[in-house]
């Protein structure tokens, strides 16, 4: 039997359209609703009794569960929670945050009393204990994220591996033969999901790519200017001439002051692509290009998939990647007289 997302990917709608023209619970378009009635018809979509039942009991609240440890990047994850927040009310929901350090507990809280609709994980570690906890618990879950292991899970986030090998592929294909990566901190390498994707990728890519990879952590805990510049330093000692940066806007602030204090033009004389901002890379003293990370489209995705649990079938499993977009800034450029590279890039790609 189809589900209520394969009805909104027929109409071309989101989930909630769709929801909000079979429940009648606010207005749709003629066309839309024209849309999704066929979508219906034509795959034999039927809520389930299940899911009508949970729809008259619900408390309108979901709980985000987001620890906020010492070496947290505040800004970062505050976006992921504002477009949270700004998702589930435009779904006529509030949320719950919880920040307890340790995760399991106010997780298990709300779902215990029964206080939440659904659970939306976010800061998703690697190794992640709210994994375990997330199958033993009757409360949807939704993670925002992909942990290790997630085999049953719902998950949602952006493809950082595509983002990365465009990114290197680009270089690669402008002829640059030696490629730095400025990382995160360290700690970020064992306590979140993203930054070791990235890294891996970088180097898988590279090998594809056949190009010279180098990587540059900007510190233990927290990245400092002094961590940022003098990882770039090396990176560019090392002979790079192309910088892939994944690290927040201040880090991104410290590689552009050591550039400049080297006096390299960018992209004149080295190129810089940033990989998942969550910020405005145009808005830097020097532009970048950038695949950037859009904390709205995934949190979005997310409410969409947590509300299925009540509008239609439970989603199935699995996760869902939202492909990387290019925002060109004008500083890639192409190597001069460096074929090889270019060559060896062209017979992959």
């Amino acid at each position: 039997m189809a589900k209520i997302d394969e009805v909104a990917k027929a109409a071309g709608v989101s989930i909630s359209t769709v929801s909000y023209a079979l429940s009648g619970k606010r207005p749709v378009s003629a066309d839309t609703r024209r849309r999704i009635e066929e979508a219906v018809e034509r795959l034999g979509y039927s809520p389930n009794a299940g899911a009508r039942m949970l729809a008259g009991r619900r408390t309108r609240i979901f709980a985000l569960t987001e620890p906020l440890r010492k070496d947290t990047h505040a800004p970062t994850h505050m976006a992921f929670v504002l477009a949270t927040a700004v998702a589930a009310r435009r779904n006529d929901y509030d949320v719950l945050l919880l920040t307890d350090e340790d995760a399991q507990a106010g997780m298990r809280r709300v779902a215990s009393n029964r206080l939440v609709d659904a659970i939306l994980v976010l800061d998703v570690a690697p190794e992640d204990p709210r994994v375990a906890l997330a199958r033993e618990i009757d409360t949807p879950t939704v993670f925002i994220g992909v942990p290790n292991d997630n085999d049953g899970l719902v998950c949602v986030d952006l493809d950082f591996e595509a983002a990365t090998r465009e990114a290197v592929g680009r270089m690669a294909r402008a002829g640059h033969a030696r490629i730095g990566l400025v990382g995160q901190p360290e700690v970020s390498y064992s306590r979140s999901n993203f930054p070791p994707r990235v890294r891996e990728e970088f180097f898988a890519a590279a090998s594809m790519f056949a190009v010279t990879a180098d990587f540059r952590a900007t510190g233990h805990e927290h990245a400092t200017d002094a961590g940022v510049r003098a990882a770039t330093g090396e990176l560019l000692d090392a002979g790079a001439t192309a910088l892939l940066l994944h690290c927040p806007e201040e880090s991104h602030r410290a590689v552009l002051a050591e550039l400049a204090d080297r006096r390299l033009r960018v992209p004149d004389d080295i190129s810089v692509i940033s990989v998942a901002p969550t910020f405005d890379t145009s808005a830097l003293p020097r532009p970048l290009d950038a695949l950037p990370l859009v904390p709205q489209a995934s949190c979005d995705l997310a409410v969409d998939l947590a509300l299925t649990f009540f509008d239609g079938d439970r989603p199935a499993p699995g996760i869902r990647l939202i492909p990387p977009a290019y925002l060109d800034h004008g500083s890639l450029a192409r190597v001069p007289d460096a074929p090889s590279a270019a060559v060896a890039a062209s017979a992959v790609a």
